[in-house]
């Protein structure tokens, strides 16, 4: 039986931040040292985001707002509200952000209805409130009151991947089970200026969105594309616990973003990623083929120094088998990545380490110009962008990764699929 993702779906409110225009600003707010200026110049222009989104509306030069909370247009000053003001309006626009979401999934799969959804996980990690999101759904959008509901909260970018993972799960427990998977971020809400490294990185990335898509048993379409979610694994990596954290202060949550995050992916990526290519049998046999050699390596170890695979792994590759050509022969196998665009240079880093081409990830580098990093919303962009795209085709596999606090790596493979 496969488990597939239908309607993928996203929403964005309607503000949009020039990233210029917003570098600008944040160079300029009083008390900032010499070298944290620099900092909001480089960290800015070196993002990779062309504009973002926010559902402050007053974060906008020419707004009349008359009793701002957040930016002063007048004086263009970056205000500091304290948590409560900032998680009220989570409250309003994150509710307003999932149930969109929601109803778009719902609109994009006409074989579904609203009564035919047994589950609902909600994901986010920018706001708290209950009844929270996965009851306001079901209120909503009419779902039945005895839908099973289930939030992952506060896991960061990486959370989308784990609700995938619970959704899976539940239809493999029930192949009748049709579960409504939500995320919805409003990272802006909790941007700030500040002398901090780490702050004035995250400033110069995070932004607001949502997504949502529908996992079942169910056949797509004709004419449709989904996924096959096929295989997941999680790694924690050796090092990074506090390179990437997020935690609740007076005026909002903070973000802890380290500019080591993408040395520690790079070094880590391929260990992260063995795991998950060990369980897959497609890839033993794009790897090594029947004819090789008897004396054999694991997968973990020739693709690229992938690290160690379990022992009684039997995914292996010929000994001798160069790195290069390991990861060159992987990278063919599958056709899409759909890499979390933390930042410009995760996906440098990402691109380099496993031999990728630049077509590879083009779908993360758009997302992140366009829309900026939405935490755990952006990896659902990402992969609706790869099903979007016109040369994706029925059977192609997509190798979908994101990291977050901890720092966690999620990953998993999937097989476009066409109804």
């Amino acid at each position: 039986m496969s488990v597939t993702l239908r309607a993928l779906q996203t929403v964005v409110p309607p503000t949009i931040l020039v990233q210029e225009q917003v570098r600008d600003v944040f160079a300029a707010q009083p008390g900032l040292s010499r070298l944290a200026q620099r900092l909001v110049t480089a960290s800015f222009n070196l993002s990779g985001i062309d504009r973002r989104h926010t559902v402050i509306d007053e974060l906008t030069l020419d707004s009349d707002t008359t009793d701002p909370q957040f930016f002063d247009a007048a004086t263009q000053r970056l205000l500091m509200p304290g948590t409560r003001v900032r998680n009220e309006l989570y409250i309003v626009e994150a509710t307003k952000l999932f149930v969109e979401a929601g109803r778009r999934a719902l609109a994009a799969c006409p074989d579904i209805d609203a009564a035919d959804v047994t589950h609902v996980v909600t994901v986010s990690c920018t706001g708290f409130y209950a009844p929270g999101p996965d009851y306001m759904l079901v209120r909503e959008l009419g779902l039945s009151p005895a839908t099973q509901r289930y939030h992952l909260g506060f896991m960061g970018c990486y959370a989308s991947m784990p609700a995938l993972r619970t959704a899976k799960q539940f239809v493999e427990a029930d192949p009748n089970a049709v579960v409504l998977v939500v995320s919805a971020e409003l990272c802006s809400l909790h941007l700030r200026t500040s002398d901090d490294p780490d702050t004035i990185v995250a400033s110069s990335l995070f932004s607001d969105g949502a997504a949502a898509g529908i996992v079942s048993s169910r056949t797509p379409l004709p004419g449709e594309l989904a996924l096959d979610l096929d295989l997941f694994e999680t790694v924690i990596t050796p090092v990074g616990e506090g390179d990437m954290a997020w935690k609740i202060g007076d005026e909002g949550f903070e973000m802890v973003l380290s500019t080591y995050v993408p040395h520690i992916i790079d070094e880590h990526i391929e260990a992260a990623l063995a795991p998950l290519f060990a369980r897959d049998l497609s890839l033993v046999a794009a790897l090594a083929p029947p004819a090789a050699e008897p004396e054999r390596e694991l997968v973990g170890a020739a693709v690229g120094g992938l690290g160690t695979a379990p022992a009684e792994s039997p995914v292996s590759v010929p000994t001798g088998t160069p790195a290069g050509v390991a990861a060159a022969t992987l990278s063919s196998a599958i056709a899409h990545w759909a890499i979390h665009p933390g930042g410009r240079s995760i996906l440098d880093k990402t691109e380099a380490k496993l031999g990728l081409s630049e077509a590879q990830l083009v779908p993360s580098r758009q997302t992140l110009r366009q829309y900026g990093n939405m935490s755990s919303a952006t990896i659902l962009f990402v992969l609706k962008a790869i099903l979007d795209a016109p040369a994706t085709a029925d059977g192609e596999r997509v190798c979908a990764m994101a990291f977050g606090p901890g720092l966690t790596v999620e990953s998993g493979l999937m097989t476009v699929s066409a109804g």
